[in-house]
């Protein structure tokens, strides 16, 4: 972070020049004593003008680089991450003496409060609400009789509730008599008592003294009735009161062994009710609830209130029709949250967090507790290390090799169980997010508001922090770098902001996950093809890099490995390029020089690797069979099946060639010096670096214009493995010819490009929550500051996890053969007891 203000400070010096030499010479003129005449006025007002302007871009550019020498100042990394340090412990334990003080857990809040997220989507307060289909909601209830007793309030929640289960049911039938409904071993009916009196006591009785037909579940609620026929009298009141005394023991005594609901009185629309409703005003219906929640609510608790659908309707009431029955949405959050109440302690949907208790430890995450919790003991003993510095790390996707920034002989003797100790301390924040019971989680909602207003704030910020590039050439360590932050914080935006719902979105950030493969092609072609290191040492840094973090989370978080789809991917690419180079005949830059057959046969080993590309993607059931074997299986199924990584190997299928053949092509044009690099210059003569760009343009746009007009996201994912190399190549001529482009880079997007692999596996549990179906909420009740707390925490752990993993992987990955080879084999037999102890689950 410190080069910003170094950089800063070096703009600033290279401005001084220009603008005290234009200054000196509008001084000259003014200091002469006489005023110019004709011609040489002109030239005088200019020179004037000059030097003001130029005195204008001087302040600029020292309010510049002193804003950012400021901020660089008071805000480095290592400030940043013991501020989170502390905003971690001080939120962990707001939240569990709220818990466990509070006395509210997510079935309360499910049914107390929510709000209306947009048009027809509710979110419950503090936990995600579900949002059941046909064939769940039939699950769920099967072998269940369910009852609806009430008023036609009540027969309107029936009818949505049955609607989940049957879509095509029809709300037909006498509205003042009993409604059944019976869908396969399932029984719901609608009891029509429109108030709280004997006949009712004499129904509820009857279920408590072991009737055969006593349901499940009771909803029950019923009021506006009383209030008619008393004419909103306070006798009316008194009567209500006295009637629901007398039911309260008998349904204290039916909740014993059966759900039971009472639903709270939705408002009204006095404007609009008929002149024999006008006494149903909200003045009463207020009374009527707080009678209701006064008298049932006994210290056994055992009968639970459902408000959330009254707090919807006080949003939308006045869309009612007649004023007292609800628009058919808002009755329908009503009945959502029932199912939600109902089901998701049975059925466990991943994005349905309310009434969800914490999953219990797996085997695997009983040995990783004991593990980590040994690793904490002695990094707390040890202590953190005063002399820690932040260091770069490794670029192991694009294949950049970078010599360590710290000589294994120089590391601390306890900076690998201190590296533990610190991952193990953050493993527990991972799993208190999205496992625990202790954080909330809200769904997520996309407006284009949401998604592009923070797209736009990233980019200003990131050309806030532009600094001249070091490199020139193409695609250097700095732009790719960028390129990779730029792009992963757009990635980012997309996953908070639920964008999928969005196809041209959806679709442009499908090129975005291309490129990131495009890069690692590029990256690791380049690497082999002028190295020639195919050694044991490097692979093992690759890999150990790409799949650390991954394969703790699998422990800690209970997630099979293909669920992070994307370091498998990526392994599994790496994993083809190396095969692809090092196999005989192994072809290097060296050797091929001037020789026309060698570049031949590369060439050939690219179209050997397009034809076995081909091969498996129009072969589906070779596909499956060859990752359906044990132990490979294990770590490409997800939930038992093979599709997934199937769905994403296709989908980029060309992506990493595409990489391998385009850094050839530059390679070779480098060698035979047709290119020019030096700063500030075109890549190419101005003519041929004129109409490239036009080209690259003309294409960019157009593959946005065919994006944007996408109607359905298979048909468009069937074309993007053939046309997605169109915008990322545009992109990086666009990026790459012009020499001014060259010479600039964003720091800011750097900085973010160096720690993309973190960020993007780390998303899934500390800033996404439920598996990243909903969205982590540390501050409940005010989104903006919750998305600035959980991003500035979840950012410092994704640094910090990318220094541990830099760490381990120079003390786990030794560059001698012998004790490498035992550590391979020592990885070996833990991998395959992990296999052998996921397969027993």
């Amino acid at each position: 972070m410190t080069a910003y203000a170094n950089a800063a400070q070096g703009a600033q010096s290279d401005s001084k020049q220009p603008v005290l030499l234009a200054t000196a010479e509008a001084e000259e003129h003014a200091g002469s004593g006489h005023a110019p005449l004709g011609s040489d006025f002109v030239s005088f007002a200019a020179a004037r003008l000059s030097a003001c302007c130029h005195g204008g871009a001087k302040m600029a550019v020292l309010a510049y680089s002193l804003g950012k020498r400021e901020i660089n100042q008071y805000f480095s990394i290592k400030n940043a991450k013991l501020l989170s340090v502390a905003a971690v412990v001080l939120l962990t334990v707001f939240h569990t003496a709220s818990r466990h003080y509070g006395g509210s857990n997510t079935c309360d809040w499910l049914l107390a409060s929510g709000r209306f997220l947009g048009d027809n989507v509710w979110q419950p307060y503090g936990c995600m609400l579900h949002k059941y289909k046909s064939t769940e909601a039939k699950l769920c209830l099967r072998e269940k009789r369910i009852a609806f007793v009430g008023d036609s309030r009540i027969r309107q929640l029936f009818y949505s509730f049955i609607k989940m289960m049957n879509p095509e049911v029809k709300e037909v039938g006498n509205k003042h008599e009993n409604i059944p409904f019976v869908d396969g071993d399932s029984t719901v009916d609608f009891l029509w008592y429109a108030e709280v009196s004997n006949s009712l006591k004499e129904q509820l009785m009857l279920w408590t003294e072991g009737s055969p037909s006593k349901p499940h579940v009771v909803i029950i609620g019923a009021a506006t009735w009383s209030i008619k026929l008393h004419n909103g009298k306070s006798e009316g009141l008194f009567q209500y009161k006295a009637n629901l005394t007398a039911i309260s023991d008998t349904l204290e005594k039916l909740a014993e062994h059966s759900e039971v609901y009472w639903v709270l009185q939705d408002p009204v629309y006095e404007d609009v009710l008929s002149d024999s409703r006008k006494m149903i005003t909200n003045e009463q219906i207020n009374l009527y609830n707080e009678a209701a929640v006064s008298t049932l609510n006994t210290s056994k608790k055992k009968v639970k209130f459902l408000e959330a659908s009254r707090q919807a309707a006080m949003e939308t009431i006045s869309q009612s029709v007649d004023g007292l029955h609800l628009p058919e949405s808002t009755r329908d959050v009503g009945a959502m949250v029932l199912m939600n109440s109902m089901c998701n302690k049975i059925l466990k949907p991943i994005d349905g967090s309310c009434c969800q208790s914490a999953p219990p430890l797996s085997i695997l995450q009983k040995i990783a507790v004991i593990l980590f919790l040994l690793s904490i003991i002695i990094f707390l003993i040890l202590g953190y290390s005063r002399h820690h510095k932040s260091r770069p790390v490794p670029d192991v996707e694009s294949g950049e090799d970078k010599k360590p920034p710290v000589v294994l002989g120089q590391l601390n003797s306890n900076g690998p169980l201190l590296a533990i100790g610190k991952m193990s301390l953050i493993m527990l924040y991972f799993y208190l997010c999205d496992r625990a019971d202790i954080f909330m989680k809200e769904q997520k909602f996309y407006t284009h508001s949401t998604f592009f207003i923070p797209l736009i704030y990233i980019f200003v910020l990131g050309i806030f922090y532009s600094e001249n590039s070091k490199e020139t050439k193409l695609l250097n360590r700095e732009q790719t770098d960028e390129w990779k932050g730029w792009m992963q914080l757009v990635i980012l935006i997309y996953h908070f902001s639920g964008a999928s719902t969005f196809i041209p979105v959806y679709m442009h950030v499908r090129v975005l996950v291309a490129a990131y493969l495009f890069q690692t092609g590029y990256g690791h072609f380049s690497f082999f093809w002028l190295k020639g290191d195919f050694g044991l040492y490097r692979v093992c840094q690759v890999l150990f890099r790409l799949n650390f973090l991954v394969v703790v989370l699998c422990l800690v978080m209970d997630r099979p490995y293909q669920f992070y789809y994307f370091v498998p991917l990526v392994t599994f690419w790496f994993a083809v390029i190396y095969a692809t180079m090092a196999l005989w005949p192994q072809i290097l830059q060296k050797q091929a020089n001037g020789s026309a057959f060698w570049n031949l046969a590369l060439l050939l080993k690219l179209l050997g690797l397009l034809l076995f590309i081909c091969f498996f993607a129009y072969s589906q059931e070779l596909f499956e069979a060859v990752f359906s074997l044990w132990p490979i299986s294990k770590l490409f199924e997800l939930q038992g099946s093979i599709h997934e990584w199937w769905f994403r190997w296709k989908l980029d299928r060309f992506a990493v060639i595409n990489g391998m053949l385009f850094a050839f092509i530059y390679l070779l044009l480098q060698k035979c010096q047709l290119l020019s690099e030096g700063k500030g210059e075109p890549l190419f003569s101005n003519k041929i670096s004129n109409c490239l760009l036009f080209v690259s343009v003309v294409s960019f746009m157009t593959y946005s214009i065919w994006a944007s007009g996408c109607k359905n996201k298979s048909e468009c994912n069937e074309m993007h493995p053939y046309i997605s190399v169109v915008q990322i190549l545009a992109f990086i001529l666009i990026r790459n010819i012009p020499g001014y482009a060259r010479s600039l880079y964003s720091s800011f997007f750097a900085w973010f490009g160096k720690i993309s692999l973190e960020l993007f596996i780390c998303q899934y549990h500390i800033w996404l929550a439920a598996d990243t179906k909903g969205i982590l909420v540390l501050i409940p009740g005010n989104p903006t500051l919750n998305i600035i707390v959980s991003t500035f925490i979840f950012v410092c752990v994704a640094h910090e996890i990318s220094q541990i993993t830099n760490d381990l992987a120079q003390v786990a990955i030794p560059k001698e053969s012998g004790p490498l080879l035992k550590r391979l084999l020592g990885a070996g037999v833990f991998l395959g007891l992990v296999l052998m102890l996921s397969q027993n689950k």
